[in-house]
């Protein structure tokens, strides 16, 4: 009985192998990138790479266990939330009020050590955040936001910066 079991099991976990979530993964150019109509200093940029756009971003840099189902079901299931909350690829497709909202969250999730997620850092160690590079990414948010609250203060969408 616990050899059919196990073999059961086994063969479950084989079949699985074979449904794949589709990757997050792009070569392309991203038009709609926050890079694309802000100015992202290098060392931003690095960060964010580093510790931010595996999840908030359309090319994820897979570990090989995410090609382990049910461990990339899981991990899709994860970059789909994370896409979902911020896409750093789609940024220029929000409205002016939404990306000055999400630029005023990434400071306030970086400043409370809530990004990047503790669960995703135990993984990967070198995403976690220096002082120094927590105190830069504020800088260059909060910087970002004053250029959008300009936008929509021509706009006319809001009284004051």
């Amino acid at each position: 009985m616990k050899k059919r079991i196990l073999t059961g099991l086994l063969v479950a976990f084989l079949l699985m192998q074979f449904f794949r979530p589709e990757a997050n993964s792009t070569t392309a150019p991203q038009p709609n990138a926050l890079s694309a109509g802000y100015a992202v200093p290098e060392a931003a940029a690095i960060i964010l790479k580093k510790s931010c756009n595996d999840c908030h971003s359309n090319n994820t840099s897979y570990p090989w266990y995410a090609h382990v189902q049910p461990v990339g079901w899981w991990l899709a299931d994860h970059i789909k939330d994370g896409k979902n909350e911020l896409n750093f690829d789609e940024f220029l497709t929000y409205g002016l009020k939404k990306q000055d909202h999400k630029l005023e969250e990434v400071i306030e999730e970086v400043k409370k050590g809530h990004m990047p997620l503790p669960s995703y850092v135990r993984m990967h160690k070198s995403a976690a955040l220096t002082k120094a590079e927590k105190e830069a990414i504020v800088a260059w948010a909060d910087k970002t936001r004053k250029e959008i609250q300009n936008k929509m203060l021509v706009a006319g969408e809001r009284k004051t910066p």
